[in-house]
């Protein structure tokens, strides 16, 4: 027995040497790093942080840097190195930058309303009019203006005491527990359903927190920002891509935020406003209501708008603008069959058949086509078979190839009489130059977009381009064979092309309509998951591919077997009755 010991003691000493040898051979060890800014290799110990590379190469950018890419992956300035990497720093006009600075700044937000008002609880609403508009909820409380003036000078000085965001990994068990503990139950509903050993924590002085992405080294690099009373609740401003140097214009968005307000209501009502409400539903197997009340609720607001325009004696052409993957096409054929239903005759066009041959399409600034562009269409051939059409002569449409990038005919006439109504649905439908030669009070606008109704929990929201940005991920590979690495690619620039030429003109709509569904992004977990995985760690669009990867994971996947073959989102996973 006791030379049992002596020889298990004579291993483990051996051993132990060993290990302490090969830790003071890897502490010696050099490792290469590459900067892609600007193109210097150098040699560091193991362990060095970003933040000491960066500094070390005096990497230079226009504005402070925020994070890096390495690997092409997103990591923060405080992360340490092990292995060779290639690393590109990034600040705030880089998107990955720009969402660390929201996240920093809210976290920021957090704070000065604990610090100021602990009995009350911050609720990151949604983004509107270049911002980020949030509640305080508790009983008996109203927030006036000096409480928002009390939380904005709080969240200066915490900015001014630069506060360094420190992250730390706690078994998810002990996570769950301190989210419970500080009132959190959203989170705490959703990392009961989300099975991972380990979650990661972040902590501003006695204010704990979690989000989905990173966050910047510390509070003073979120110093340009405003918070000011807007509605019931304040918006938080923070600078925008274009002019990381000025605040975002407070624009008058109305139409927008009540359409926001009343989807909120009825999330309420359902009591589905956060991922882990809808996670619930669908463990206790009850998605399949959950997709029948919001299809019914998506039915009622097209039978709503039918009557709307029924009553306006006046109105000849319903034009149907929004987005990229908003589900214009479905709602213009849902809206007509409700027209239908109301006694008038609706004929559709689609601005899509309109598009200029590709070798015609405008380039954007980083030397992509611009889809989104005004003169993407062929306005003039559009304006003459509307002049044709409202002047009973008969008109041969076009069609547009997205696959061969060009114009076709294949025979489709159209004449129309008094009794037809034309529904004209294109990303351009608002824009007054489309149809200016028409009379306004022949018109009827309506503006439709995914609008997310649910957040990730009361301080992540999820962004409306992100559910948009998933339909068209799985649309374009559905219907038009691109990968899922092509849209990624080209979304920057959708992006630009919609705050361009889109947006501007979405509070001319005489009414709005949300065709997100509260249930969609389980759904859609199920066909972008495989898509994404397809994008390797070579591409610079791997990062944003991790980033709606773990966006997904929070999601139980929701089977399609019950949505109906007249919903919207089957526009985007097939399976529709309508003919695109």
């Amino acid at each position: 027995m006791r030379k049992n010991k002596i020889k298990e003691f004579i291993i483990y000493f051996f051993r132990f040497i060993e290990i302490e040898k090969s830790k003071k051979s890897k502490m010696g060890k050099l490792i290469k790093i590459t900067c892609l800014n600007n193109n210097i290799t150098k040699e560091y110990k193991l362990g060095k942080t970003l933040k000491e590379i960066a500094e070390d190469m005096q990497v230079n950018l226009r504005y402070p840097i925020l994070g890096a890419r390495v690997n092409n992956q997103l990591a923060e300035l405080n992360y340490e190195i092990f292995k060779p990497k290639m690393v590109e720093f990034i600040d705030i006009t880089n998107i990955d930058g720009f969402r660390m600075y929201q996240r920093s700044l809210s976290f920021v937000l957090m704070k000065a309303v604990k610090d100021l008002y602990p009995t009350y609880y911050l609720r990151i609403e949604h983004s509107i009019s270049g911002g980020f508009y949030c509640e305080l909820i508790g009983e008996n409380f109203k927030l006036e203006q000096q409480n928002v003036l009390d939380i904005a000078e709080r969240m200066r000085e915490i900015v001014a005491q630069d506060i360094i965001f420190t992250r730390e990994e706690y078994p998810t068990k002990e996570a769950i527990a301190m989210f419970e503990e500080n009132g959190m139950f959203e989170k705490v509903k959703l990392f009961k359903s989300r099975p991972l050993l380990y979650t990661s924590i972040y902590k501003l002085e006695n204010q704990i927190d979690y989000f989905y992405g990173y966050l910047v080294p510390s509070s003073s690099y979120v110093e340009l920002f405003d918070l000011i009373p807007y509605y019931d609740g304040m918006l938080l401003r923070f600078p925008t891509l274009e002019k990381p140097d000025e605040l975002g214009d407070i624009l008058e968005q109305e139409k927008l935020f009540e359409i926001f307000r009343e989807y909120k209501q009825w999330g309420k009502v359902l009591g589905v406003t956060t991922i882990g409400n809808v996670n619930e539903e669908v463990s206790k197997k009850n998605e399949g209501e959950l997709i029948k009340i919001a299809e019914a609720l998506h039915e009622k607001k097209l039978a709503g708008i039918a009557d709307i325009i029924k009553n306006n004696k006046d109105t000849k052409i319903i034009l149907v603008a929004g987005p990229s993957s908003s589900g214009k096409t479905t709602f213009a054929k849902r809206l007509s069959v409700q027209l239908k239903v109301s006694g008038l005759k609706p004929v559709q066009i689609s601005l899509d058949n309109y598009f200029v041959d590709r070798e015609f399409t405008p380039i954007d600034e980083s030397g992509d086509f611009d889809f989104e562009a005004f003169e993407a269409i062929d306005v003039q051939t559009f304006t003459s078979n509307l002049i044709d059409l409202i002047a009973g002569k008969e008109v041969d449409l076009p069609h547009f190839s997205f696959e061969k990038g060009a114009r076709f005919y294949p025979g489709d006439k159209l004449k129309i009489t008094d009794e037809n109504i034309i529904v004209i649905e294109g990303i351009h439908a608002l824009n007054p130059n489309l149809s200016s030669h028409i009379d306004s009070k022949y018109k009827f606008k309506i503006y439709v977009s995914a609008l997310t109704q649910i957040g990730i929990d009361m301080h992540n929201l999820i962004p409306t381009t992100d559910n948009r940005l998933l339909r068209r991920i799985i649309r374009d590979h559905q219907y038009r064979n691109y990968s899922a690495l092509n849209t990624l690619k080209r979304w920057a620039s959708v992006r630009r092309g919609e705050n361009r030429n889109i947006f501007p003109f979405q509070e001319e709509a005489d009414i709005m309509f949300n065709s997100a569904l509260f249930f969609e992004l389980g759904v859609l977990k199920r066909y972008a998951e495989p898509l994404l995985l397809q994008i390797d760690e070579t591409e610079k669009e791997y990062s944003e591919a991790k980033r709606l990867l773990k966006f997904l994971s929070y999601f139980h996947p929701i089977p399609d077997k019950e949505i109906p073959p007249t919903s919207i989102l089957r526009e985007f996973l097939s399976g529709s009755s309508f003919h695109y």
